[in-house]
Formats: structure tokens, C-alpha cells, sequence
């Protein structure tokens, strides 16, 4: 544990207040509209299905999963999933997380190019998340610079998928927005309200995002301090 509690640390610091931060805007938005009903009076999976039906996507699923906050689009089973409080939910929360994710089914379907790069680099981003940390300290354990030097670049991957993923989610939520609004699913008023809720969601992602950073830097200057010791 002494090398995961060294100087460095205090580089992850602020990344982890914005996460915290945004842990607790993402749910106190969430829950605050979660009590206002959509005018349009549809249920978030009725939304979505017809979002994906105008769309023209008739060959993705909209189904129901437990969990809060647990929505998300498989592009692999083109299923869309969606947490219980959106799926059965008329609120302007439910609508806008279901809108979000038919988002991200319409990106696949036109071919949206930061989406096909994230799902492709899923398997390597997920090895290197995994691997990163415990081979890097290894290395740093045995002065191995092989391992310090593959612990970075396997991280350098997860960084890679958090930077892609900030326009992805960005993209997913004003996709959403547009449909929202052109379709006639939610009126001027209710357009504030849905932005607040998807853009503390992203807030999510920027603090992730954020936080892969700081920690690559961090690798980088131990491995560097490793190596001037010596």
C-alpha cells in the first residue's frame, strides 16, 4: 500500500471532489425531476420506442433492467436498456435518460465515428484498466522499467476511452434534446429541465474522464522519480 499513498496522490485530488461533485449532481437532478411529469404523458420506454420507430431503427429492443441509473445501449444486441425508474417512469427524467440512450442508437445506425472508435477500443481499454495499475507497481517494486513502461501505455488506453467517450455522451445528449423538442415530446418549458439532467450526467463523464488523467500523469512522474533514483 506505501506506493499506491505516495506524493503523487495529491495530483488525483481534484479529480475526485469533481467526482464526488457530480456523483451528487447527476442524483439530486435526477431525483428532482423524477417528481415532475412530461406534458406528453409517455412512459420512458414508450418514448424510446418511438424515438428509435421515427428514426427508421426498427431492429433495437427497448427493455427493462433494475438498478437506478443503470441505462444503457448494447450495440453488439442492439438492445436498449433501461433502468426501471425510466422505463415504467412519465417524468421528464425518465423521458430524457430514455431519449439519451435511442441517442446512441441513432449514432450507431448512421455510423457516428467516435462511437465505432470507443466500441472498438472497449476490449483493450478494459485490459488495461484492469492490468495498468498492478504492473506498473510491480515494475516499481522490482525496478523492472519493461513494466513501468507497459503499465503506462496499457493505461494510456483507458485514458484514450475516456477521451473518446466525452463526445459520444455529449453528442447522445444533444441528439436527444433535438429529437425531444422537433418531435413534440416535450414543450419550450420542459427543454431546461431535460438539459439539466443529462448535462449533470455528463458531468460524470468529465470528472471519469478527469480522473484517467491525472492518474496517467501520475504514472508518468513515478516512473520518472524510479528512474532518476538510480
Amino acid at each position: 500500500m506505501f506506493f499506491y499513498w505516495d506524493y503523487t496522490m495529491v495530483l488525483l485530488i481534484p479529480a475526485m471532489l469533481l467526482a464526488i461533485y457530480a456523483q451528487t449532481k447527476v442524483s439530486t437532478t435526477f431525483e428532482k425531476y423524477l417528481r415532475v411529469p412530461a406534458r406528453c404523458g409517455m412512459t420512458g420506454a414508450e418514448v424510446a420506442t418511438e424515438i428509435l420507430r421515427r428514426s427508421g431503427i426498427y431492429d433495437v429492443s427497448v427493455q427493462v433492467q433494475g438498478g437506478r441509473l443503470t441505462d444503457y445501449y448494447d450495440p453488439r444486441q442492439k438492445v436498449l436498456k433501461l433502468s426501471t425508474d425510466v422505463y415504467n417512469g412519465h417524468s421528464l427524467a425518465a423521458i430524457g435518460v430514455a431519449a439519451h440512450e435511442c441517442g446512441h442508437a441513432i449514432q450507431h445506425d448512421v455510423g457516428y465515428a467516435p462511437l465505432a472508435i470507443r466500441n472498438a477500443i472497449v476490449p483493450a481499454a478494459g485490459i488495461g484498466s484492469q492490468l495498468a495499475i498492478p504492473l506498473f507497481f510491480i515494475g516499481l517494486l522490482f525496478q523492472a522499467d519493461f513494466l513501468l513502461t507497459l503499465g503506462i501505455l496499457l493505461f494510456s488506453l483507458a485514458v484514450l476511452f475516456q477521451l473518446v467517450t466525452l463526445p459520444v455522451e455529449y453528442n447522445a445528449s444533444n441528439r436527444a434534446v433535438a429529437v425531444l423538442e422537433r418531435e413534440g415530446f416535450i414543450d419550450r418549458s420542459e427543454v431546461g429541465p431535460v438539459k439539466a439532467v443529462l448535462g449533470a450526467a455528463a458531468l460524470t463523464y468529465v470528472a471519469a474522464t478527469l480522473t484517467a488523467i491525472m492518474q496517467l500523469l501520475r504514472l508518468i512522474i513515478l516512473a520518472g522519480g524510479n528512474r532518476d533514483r538510480r
